[in-house]
């Protein structure tokens, strides 16, 4: 049990104050042996048993009323919370809100969502438990802000629901400095969230130095963690593409869908899905099975001048609001151009096919060849995808390829015939390896990146591919594809915008089937062309998050509606223009039902840490923290009407044949 005024308990010792007072007056008496007196006591002592038990329970219920009392105005909290308010009043108590769109999910039977319920019971236990200073940190901007009283996060726009991801390690941090900053005393940190593992990211190597940050205060910190990690049984719905094509019926837009849905994933379920194209409106029904299922190319009619545009597809409202509407725009594709750096005529020729014939007859794609002195002519703005076999690049060549791979471009780098020492990202190519009998594709990544399955789920034939030489690949790299004795096939390395991948083989005869069975490799190129085409152009898609640097800082709402702050645009769904640039911003694909962060995980997140955890549900009416001062009063009343009838007289009953 905890209190809020814990104090007050210094109070306890007075519970002896009846035997103290028993005492003194047993005292205030002296004692004479008198003959009828003794006769009394006698006759007394044959019946002390009941009259010294009654003696001990009024004294019992005296200091029973005394305790209660003390107990009442030191104001005791439900047991549930146990050691919550131990220590009095924090000196400072610092919020730290998620309000990534999977904190919108509503609760069974309630309209009330996981953020909406974790902001009021934040309000009701912190005004309840008091501090000399309140603190919001939200997931969105991660900055300090004092508020006056914790009623302030019911009406603040930076605490409302966004649709940008969390990152709980970054909080934090904005947490610890704000502590060392401020040099503040004993604190308190609040985290509201739902446990969702994107947001978390428990495998980050932040969180040790996080702990050890902590436990190097010499001030106490005290973490304080309000958990929603119910899943929700709905469907999500996003874009995958949207493309406007000139066919024999005229423009037309092409969209493709894809449904995720969590929960009686084994039911078929027929859903309306409505296109908003500018206004105007059209809906199609799609039967929905399994986990996860794909419209591709639903064709939506366009006037003529209607070349570039934006819209959005919207399901109905379920458990979670915050994923069933996904916003896109759409305009003449740019052409798909490619740049060819390449040594050698036999790998040169297999890649300018794949990477200049396109899918699409309407979709033109070109294929340019260049040495590597002839780069300065390069327009790299307009360059969807790179591929360089030669030497890794270095100085002012190796800055420019970082600057198109942080704009969002595409660069596949394969072996050179003679490696040198050269670096570039971390990675070095090492020496070539040749025998007779080829070696064949061990694993595969079929689930993800450019060797994924094709929209109708079928597999590449990546384990068909026969591999006579390779070269080895050192770096830190996350491989693809590995070949029998795990040497890394394909490897990707990470960055923050644009696809780096390295082939450890070439498409020339002598090295590889890649050119001979090509369906792997012209899968690979058009999709990399693909992703690097989709950062061109005026009409763009972007992941709620923070601006990118290359990104416009003008930006007018274009959709309707008012969610978030006007200056943080690229936190909030919808579709915005600055100048020429239509941009589209939407969740990340992560939001998407994400798993929640299991209890044991979280758990050695905070080892070493002051930590308390309770979960809750969204829509939960029920006060966290309840003040349970009124129990021990009725205790308090209950031992003096128990004590006040012991006292009372014992009534003598008339002699049996006394007159009355």
């Amino acid at each position: 049990m905890s209190f809020l005024q814990p104090w007050l308990l210094a109070g306890l010792p007075l519970i002896a104050l009846p035997i103290i007072i028993h005492l003194i007056n047993q005292r205030r008496f002296q004692t004479i042996q008198w003959a009828a007196m003794m006769f009394l006591l006698a006759a007394h002592r044959m019946a002390r048993g009941y009259s010294r038990l009654r003696q001990i329970l009024i004294m019992a219920f005296r200091m029973l009323a005394v305790a209660g009392l003390l107990f009442a105005v030191a104001r005791p909290l439900a047991s549930g919370w146990v050691g919550l308010a131990a220590g009095g009043k924090p000196d400072t108590t610092i919020i730290l809100l998620d309000r990534s769109p999977s904190m919108q999910q509503r609760g069974a039977g309630s309209g009330e969502s996981k953020l909406e319920t974790g902001k009021k019971q934040l309000v009701s236990a912190l005004s309840m438990l008091g501090s000399g200073r309140y603190v919001l940190i939200d997931s969105v901007s991660q900055a300090p802000q004092e508020i006056e009283t914790p009623k302030s996060l019911l009406d603040l726009p930076n605490a409302s629901a966004a649709s940008a991801p969390a990152d709980l390690p970054g909080l934090l941090q904005a947490a610890h400095d704000y502590v060392r900053d401020n040099r503040a005393g004993r604190t308190e940190i609040w985290l509201c969230s739902d446990l969702a593992e994107n947001d978390w990211t428990a495998e980050s190597g932040r969180w040790s130095s996080l702990r050890e940050a902590f436990l190097a205060f010499p001030q106490s910190v005290r973490f304080h963690l309000l958990a929603y990690p119910q899943p929700a049984n709905d469907v999500a719905i996003r874009v995958t593409e949207a493309k406007r094509q000139i066919t024999t019926n005229g423009p037309e837009l092409y969209v493709s869908l894809k449904l995720t849905r969590r929960g009686n994933v084994g039911e078929k379920v027929s859903l309306p899905v409505q296109f908003e194209i500018e206004g105007a409106r059209s809906s199609i029904t799609i039967d929905v099975v399994g986990e996860e299922t794909e419209l591709k190319d639903h064709r939506i009619p366009l006037d003529a001048k209607h070349e570039r545009g934006w819209g959005r597809v919207s399901i109905p409202a379920d458990a979670n609001p915050g994923n069933d509407d996904f916003y896109f725009v759409f305009d003449n594709p740019p052409p798909r151009k490619t740049v060819i750096v390449a040594e050698d005529p036999q790998v040169e020729r297999p890649l300018e096919l794949a990477a200049s014939i396109s899918p699409d007859p309407t979709m033109k794609s070109t294929a340019e060849v260049l040495g590597v002195d002839q780069l300065s002519t390069v327009d790299w703005d307009q360059t969807a995808l790179v591929f360089w076999q030669a030497s890794l690049p270095s100085d002012d060549l190796a800055e420019k390829l970082q600057a198109y791979i942080d704009r969002g471009g595409q660069i596949v780098f394969l072996p050179p015939r003679n490696p040198g020492n050269e670096e570039f990202l971390g990675m070095k190519w090492g020496h070539w390896q040749s025998r007779d009998e080829p070696w064949s594709v061990e694993t595969w990544r079929g689930d993800e990146d450019l060797l994924s399955r094709t929209l109708s789920g079928a597999a590449l034939p990546v384990g068909q591919l026969e591999v006579f030489s390779y070269c080895k690949l050192e770096g830190d790299a996350t491989p693809l594809a590995t070949l029998i004795g795990g040497s890394p096939l394909v490897a990707r390395v990470p960055s923050k915008r644009g696809g780096v991948y390295f082939w450890a083989t070439t498409p020339a005869a002598r090295d590889s089937s890649l050119a001979t069975n090509g369906v792997v490799l012209y899968a690979f190129v058009q999709r990399a062309l693909a992703t690097g085409a989709a950062v061109l152009g005026r009409a763009k898609q972007f992941d709620a998050g923070p601006t990118n640097a290359d990104l416009p800082t003008d930006w007018n709402r274009l959709t309707e509606g008012t969610e978030g702050l006007s200056t943080q645009p690229t936190y909030h769904r919808g579709v915005y223009g600055s100048g020429d640039y239509l941009l589209a911003v939407n969740r990340p694909v992560a939001e998407d039902h994400a798993a929640a962060l299991e209890s044991s995980r979280v758990d050695n997140l905070f080892t070493g840490l002051n930590f308390v955890r309770l979960d809750d549900q969204a829509g939960n009416v029920n006060s966290l923290i309840q003040e349970i001062w009124r129990v021990f009063l009725m205790a308090m009343l209950i031992a003096l009407i128990a004590e006040a009838a012991l006292c009372l007289p014992k009534v003598a009953r008339p002699a049996v044949g006394a007159p009355a």
